[in-house]
């Protein structure tokens, strides 16, 4: 139940992100929750195989090329799903930054942890 809560989260952010932050194209709901479930498989199969071949950059950098990696599945979301759409990188590294604070605000109000 949560997985489902988390997913609808996920998706009604990028929905709003895509009408505030210029540079960020979704067409409708279904596209949105679409993304939502693309960049959880992301997240859950390709980010883990992308922080380790980087390890050495993400020690050199402390952590922040971690902010480079969400900006870069974000891209690779952009590219499997015709009805999302990001106009470059830095508006991808900007929109996974904003993604990652309001799912990790919206998410302790609103998901148990039962």
């Amino acid at each position: 139940m949560n997985f489902l809560i988390k997913l609808l989260i996920s998706a009604i952010i990028v929905f709003a992100l895509s009408h505030f932050l210029p540079g960020v194209h979704v067409t409708d709901l279904k596209a949105a929750l679409l993304v939502a479930i693309v960049l959880g498989l992301l997240n859950t199969f390709l980010k883990p195989v992308l922080v380790f071949l980087t390890i050495p950059a993400t020690l050199i950098t402390l952590g922040l090329f971690l902010l480079i990696i969400n900006a870069v599945i974000i891209l690779i979301c952009d590219y499997f799903i015709p009805e999302f759409q990001v106009d470059g990188f830095l508006t991808a590294l900007f929109f996974s930054v904003l993604l990652s604070i309001s799912q990790s605000i919206l998410n302790k109000i609103f998901v148990s942890d039962k």
